[in-house]
């Protein structure tokens, strides 16, 4: 075995550079978006423990709906990716050229076991540019086969050196050779058909053993003419130690996937679910349908599934031909290299079997895989179709009369094969551009224009997405995914009815109950959620929630771990006043994932609607342990901490609250409840400062510029108050509270009299039985020393609240002046107050408001207001009470607030969870 030098690794790293530098431009793209932008796994909050316990998607490979895809080492480089850049997609793409380049020149070593230094150059180079790879470096996702690929040749390089100078068996390759398998399994599953070459090279290129010998040493053993070599017997040893080694990885991974093979649909692979012969002959036309691939790389598709690739039928397809000849082929090379001896047939054989061990997996032939065809699996294969075409230009370019001409075509196909991948990366730049491609080779794939739409429908382009997905259900009609993205772009678009209509027509379409028949076993595990979009669509009519947690309860039946059911099912029965029922359900749904922070927020929630503030107390902190940056358990812990009144909670809330501004800077409610906690602490410079934050932000924030005003009026700066509550009253003129502090600061600071009783005049419009307004216009009566209508008007207001004895105090004393002759000597007092007599405060109503503003959160809870505001003077002593009863208009509008505050929530949830 030649070694490679500086000079060969430098081409090969110089033209895969070449080929691939565009690629570092290109985004997360079909399976990268599951695979790292969804998977939790990446993330440094997630225990590593549990990429070894769940797929490569991030789903636990005990539950049903995993795709057993069990390639931990390929996850923790991606998490590598993400400690360095997060979700910057440059370094993994940058990662993955690096593979592929490690990749090349490792296969150029292997090459020159079996081809001269110019046949394997070649044979390498062809490998660096060909096409067909563009899916596996330029997709992230890829990396699995990059991964796999490199310790999947280091393996059989380890095992062509358990062979020693006398033929003995040197045992340290091949222990060697067991674990670098292992490692290429865990990184990809078909990593383990390395053994399978090692067994072929062992015999027939180690051994030197062709066919007929092995047949006819067989036959004088079984016949007692012979005993069997001493070599063969170590060969056989070898053989056995590695088909052992395989077993018992085989055993392992089958306990590793819970003895269950993944579950696929008919859209997936419809040759799957076909009967006899169109299942079989489907399955051999896609052979050379590979094999044509790998030989003209120009229509390349990012996805084969569904009617990509029409059925075969009958016998009489004439597609049944090229299966025909490739097989005529195929067998031929076959024969050549089993039968006759040399180095060319050597060649051949190994070429021939990297080509279809490695691809054995994806064949469909023993069990059933999750595409028709995938460019990516054709990585390893393509190793055994360029040494094939280098030995072939090989045997070609020493005829005279062919060089030239064979290096000319060479060096076309290197070329045009460069070219082509360096434009075919463009296509992975963006879904919609990849998509867009895909269709331009294949119109008859309802998944390409469903994804297609769901590419415009990231970018909010909802007209156009909906005629792509129409599209794909012209194209697949029965495609349940298809009629689920129509009806949930008819929701977008506000057309409800039509929503509805796609909704259970996709219903419609789901398998019909069979008795002790799993529904897993027939539909896709995300074909569920048309019960979840459908129940959600149905659920704004209040008359139907009932109807709505009916399709939730189905959803559960159909499949019990379905956990987006449950958690859908808590919502809907908040809104239903069912807090208890909702806690059973999050509880359900926290058996099935105990590490989903979201769960732990949710209930925390559901305790507070059960009046359970410590409960939830502790289910945000859970929540917040699973996900320090939890931006919604930080706020509403926050608030939660805050409103207990408990002082020693409040620096924590302080720190949550900053945390949680660190991660939304542009979220006023974050700045406001900051101040409102420094109100709380009597920190009246720094409350100052983050209400005004909150208002830059948001400049009609009600609740801060009312605070702010009440802020200033505390702080003896009223006049700095008026102009802020001008622009709440412009922004909210049927702002009670603010009416009622603008008046007393217009007639205690500025004397304005008149402007006072306009404020309280303009209360009475909007609401005559308004305690409070009214008690301070009687107030503005006996300022302007009309006596008897303030009389009046003491009498209607203690009409209103006659269980208030103040207002009777006040009443009396009124009568008391209007009856003593000498009242219109008696001066009134700048201070309101009379002599002889002490003026009293107007009992203003609490008007420290808490945040009025959307928030995104699910706490519903009642105002805590706690501050006092400077009030006029009446005659008598100081009441500092508050009628304690709301009127019955105040508690239709806290229950107006709560409604709109659980439909805000749920359009919240349903943004976490991906609908």
């Amino acid at each position: 075995m030649a070694d490679i030098n500086l000079k060969e690794i430098t081409l090969i790293v110089g033209v895969v550079t070449a080929c691939y530098w565009n690629s570092l431009f290109c985004g997360f793209v079909f399976d990268d978006v599951s695979a790292i932008l969804d998977n939790k796994d990446l993330h440094p909050s997630t225990p590593l423990k549990t990429l070894f316990q769940n797929d490569f998607w991030g789903t636990p490979m005990s539950e049903e709906r995993s795709h057993k895809s069990y390639r931990p080492l390929t996850v923790l480089t991606f998490r590598l990716n993400y400690l360095l850049s997060e979700l910057k997609p440059m370094s993994y793409h940058l990662l993955n050229m690096i593979f592929h380049a490690v990749v090349s020149v490792i296969f150029l070593k292997v090459c020159k076991l079996f081809l001269d230094n110019r046949s394997s150059m070649i044979a390498s180079l062809l490998f660096a540019v060909h096409p067909i790879h563009t899916e596996a470096v330029t997709g992230v996702v890829g990396r699995a086969e990059l991964l796999s690929s490199i310790f999947f040749l280091a393996a059989f390089l380890s095992y062509t050196k358990s062979k020693g100078p006398d033929n003995s068996i040197v045992w340290t390759p091949i222990a060697l050779t067991v674990v670098l398998v292992a490692v290429a399994t865990l990184c990809k599953e078909q990593g383990i058909t390395v053994v399978g070459i090692c067994c072929v090279y062992e015999v027939f290129i180690a051994q030197g053993y062709t066919l007929p010998l092995l047949w006819t040493t067989a036959g004088q053993f079984f016949r007692g003419k012979s005993s069997i070599p001493f070599s063969m017997l170590q060969t056989l040893i070898k053989l056995i130690v590695l088909m052992f080694s395989t077993l018992l990885l085989v055993v392992i991974r089958v306990q590793v996937i819970q003895s269950q093979l993944p579950v696929f649909t008919r859209f997936d692979n419809p040759a799957a679910v076909s009967p006899t012969p169109t299942r079989q002959l489907t399955f051999n036309y896609l052979l050379p349908l590979n094999a044509w691939l790998l030989l003209n790389p120009s229509e390349l598709c990012c996805d084969w599934t569904m009617g990509t690739i029409p059925l075969i039928e009958s016998f009489l397809d004439i597609r049944n031909l090229a299966t025909f000849t490739f097989f005529c082929f195929l067998g031929a090379l076959g024969i050549f290299s089993l039968r006759y001896p040399g180095d060319s047939s050597k060649t051949v054989l190994m070429a021939l079997c990297l080509m279809a061990l490695p691809f054995i997996p994806a064949s469909n032939l023993f069990f059933p895989v999750g595409f028709v065809v995938a460019e990516r699996v054709l990585y390893v294969p393509s190793m055994g179709f360029c040494i094939l075409v280098a030995h072939g230009w090989q045997k070609i370019s020493n005829k005279s009369v062919f060089k030239k001409l064979s290096w000319v075509c060479l060096s076309m196909v290197i070329f045009t094969h460069a070219l082509k991948t360096l434009h075919r990366n463009w296509d992975w730049e963006s879904e919609y551009t990849l998509f867009m491609s895909a269709l331009k080779v294949n119109k008859n794939n309802a998944k390409l224009w469903n994804n297609v739409g769901h590419a415009l429908e990231n970018e909010k382009n909802f007209e156009r997405a909906l005629k792509y997905f129409l599209q794909a259900t012209h194209v697949q009609p029965d495609d349940i995914g298809a009629h689920m993205n129509v009806g949930r772009t008819y929701k977008n678009l506000n057309r409800t009815k039509e929503a509805e209509e796609s909704y259970m027509m996709a219903k419609s379409l789901m398998p019909q109950i069979i008795p002790g028949k799993k529904y897993a076993a027939r539909i896709a595990p995300n074909h569920l959620n048309v019960y979840i979009n459908l129940a959600n669509l149905i659920r704004a009519n209040e008359s139907r929630l009932e109807e709505a947690d009916q399709l939730y309860r189905q959803a559960i039946s159909m499949r019990p771990d379905f956990k987006q059911a449950y958690i859908s099912r808590g919502e809907l029965l908040l809104k239903m006043n069912k807090p208890l029922k909702a806690k059973e359900a999050y509880l359900k749904a926290l058996e099935l994932d105990r590490n989903n922070a979201d769960l732990w927020y949710n209930l925390a929630i559901v305790h507070i609607e059960l009046k359970e503030p410590n409960e939830a107390l502790k289910n945000f902190n859970h929540a917040l342990e699973l996900n320090p940056k939890h931006k919604l358990a930080l706020f509403n812990s926050a608030i939660l901490m805050q409103e207990s009144g408990e002082v020693k909670l409040r620096p924590e809330a302080r720190k949550r609250l900053l945390s949680y501004i660190n991660e939304e800077p542009q979220d006023a409610n974050g700045y406001f409840n900051l101040g409102m906690l420094a109100m709380d602490d009597k920190k009246d410079s720094e409350a100052e400062m983050w209400m005004k934050k909150a208002i830059k932000l948001q400049a009609d924030f009600r609740s801060a510029l009312f605070n702010l005003a009440l802020l200033y009026s505390q702080t003896a700066k009223e006049l700095m108050a008026l102009p802020i509550l001008e622009e709440l009253l412009r922004h909210y003129p049927d702002h009670i509270k603010g009416l009622i502090l603008k008046g007393d600061i217009l007639m205690n600071q500025k004397k304005d009299i008149l402007g006072a009783k306009k404020c309280f005049e303009k209360i009475l419009e909007m609401d005559p039985s308004n305690v409070q307004g009214k008690h301070n216009l009687c107030v503005v009566y006996f300022e302007e020393k009309d006596l008897l209508k303030a009389e009046r008007c003491l009498v209607e207001t203690l009409a209103l609240a006659p269980h208030e004895e103040y207002i009777q105090r006040h009443l009396n004393i009124v009568r008391e002046k209007i009856s003593s002759s000498s009242f219109a000597e008696q001066p009134i007092s700048p201070t309101g107050k009379t002599s002889g007599v002490e003026g009293d405060k107007i009992p203003a109503e609490n008007v420290k408001e808490v945040g009025s503003e959307p928030r995104p959160t699910k706490i519903i809870k009642p105002s805590d207001n706690k501050s006092q505001s400077k009030s006029n003077k009446l005659l008598g002593k100081n009441t500092d009470k508050e009628t304690p009863h709301k009127t019955t208009k105040e508690i239709k509008e806290i229950e107006k607030k709560r409604v709109a505050a659980l439909k805000r929530l749920e359009e919240i949830e349903r943004i976490l969870n991906g609908e």
